[in-house]
């Protein structure tokens, strides 16, 4: 069987990729910071999920789960790069301190992940592939948000950089890009609104195609960058945000 690692997983769009190559036929390996959520989340989607715990800003902890992995599975086939954070702020007025643990969690992280699932994947010689989840914002300007879109920027510049260097090694390296999404953070970002249901109709209404984005359209993408129908995709990017980079 494949085995996938999905990272931030025990919530939002990372949930559904892992449930989602589960139903591909993965073995998934789940990791995330939350004990108690990771380990909700790997029974809720059965048995062929596992959780590994693991802060990938630490050092050592990207080999950690891979090894993890391997201990699991015994192979690597997949690295799901989800794991992120929000961070708003006045440009001007952005703490250094928040702009590194916002690069640190959003773009090295993601990057030293990479370099741990890559060095399995060269000592297997079978290839592999890596799908890093950036954002619409790594393309497109929005006030407030810069020190998010420049380290999800980052991540989308990685992303083409890394499929040209591996690419003699037959590891194949995507990205999504998905707009605002129904997650738990998009519920709880709308109920800070006076008008919840007003504010999501000014969201959809700014989208072409005239919603939000569910958790199963990123996992569907994430999915075919997964499987063997992209074995000739490196490099590319699937923005998932109805049309709204495109607008």
């Amino acid at each position: 069987m494949p085995t996938a690692i999905v990272t931030g997983a025990t919530s939002g769009l990372g949930v559904d990729i892992a449930r989602r190559l589960v139903d591909d036929g993965f073995d998934v390996i789940v990791t995330g910071r939350s004990v108690e959520r990771g380990e909700a989340v790997a029974q809720s989607i059965g048995d062929k999920a596992t959780f590994v715990q693991a802060d990938l800003t630490e050092d050592g902890a990207a080999d950690r789960v891979v090894e993890a992995a391997l201990s699991a599975t015994g192979r690597l086939d997949v690295l799901v790069n989800n794991a992120g954070i929000d961070y708003n702020a006045k440009l001007e007025e952005a703490p250094v301190a928040d702009i590194r643990a916002t690069f640190e969690t959003n773009a090295i992280a993601p990057i030293v992940m990479a370099q741990a699932a890559a060095r399995q994947f060269i000592k297997q010689g079978e290839g592999g592939s890596i799908v890093n989840v950036t954002s619409r914002l790594a393309s497109i300007g929005v006030p407030e948000m810069s020190v998010y879109s420049s380290s999800k920027g980052a991540l989308k510049s990685f992303t083409i950089a890394a499929a040209v260097e591996w690419a003699p090694h037959r590891i194949r390296v995507n990205s999504v890009a998905p707009g605002m999404a129904r997650t738990e953070m998009f519920t709880e970002w709308l109920a800070t609104f006076d008008d919840p249901a007003g504010k999501e109709r000014e969201v959809s209404e700014a989208v072409p195609l005239g919603r939000v984005a569910e958790p199963a359209d990123v996992a569907h993408a994430v999915s075919y960058f997964a499987s063997p129908g992209a074995a000739y995709i490196t490099g590319g990017n699937i923005p998932i945000d109805g049309g709204y980079t495109a607008k």
